[in-house]
């Protein structure tokens, strides 16, 4: 089975809003994260070695949990794939990640599929799941 390419502009919009979360991730911004996210209760979370989270108000528990301990968080985004499937959208990649939480510095890789809805003003994140590898 073939299916149709989306148009190119559809995929640029798509790793813009995926840039956008990146973006927010890096800066530690709460704000621009609200942005980036639908807040609703379809939305998932799953971030490396943690439990599910299902729902705005929990996944964005989780962003300002993550933001209030991290001094440095910097992203090397690696092997974008993006697919557009009618008002959806989702992106794989592998993630470079050098962070310094509570004083510690790290540095690791993980895979994350990033899956996006389309509004009237722009795409929004339903679902971020990352985990450990690449």
């Amino acid at each position: 089975m073939t299916y149709p390419q989306p148009e190119p502009e559809i995929v640029e919009e798509i790793q813009a809003a995926n840039k956008r979360f990146y973006d927010a991730f890096s800066d530690l911004d709460m704000d621009v994260m609200d942005g980036v996210w639908e807040s609703s209760e379809r939305v998932m979370c799953v971030h490396p070695g943690w439990s599910p989270l299902i729902g705005w108000e929990a996944v964005r528990m989780s962003w300002e949990r993550i933001f209030q301990n991290t001094a440095l968080m910097q992203f090397q985004v690696r092997y974008l794939n993006v697919v557009v499937q009618g008002e959806f959208g989702y992106v794989t990649c592998v993630e470079g990640i050098t962070s310094v939480v509570q004083g510690t510095a790290t540095n690791f890789s993980t895979f994350a599929t990033n899956i996006f809805a389309r509004y009237e003003d722009g795409w929004k994140m339903v679902a971020h799941h990352a985990s450990q590898g690449g």
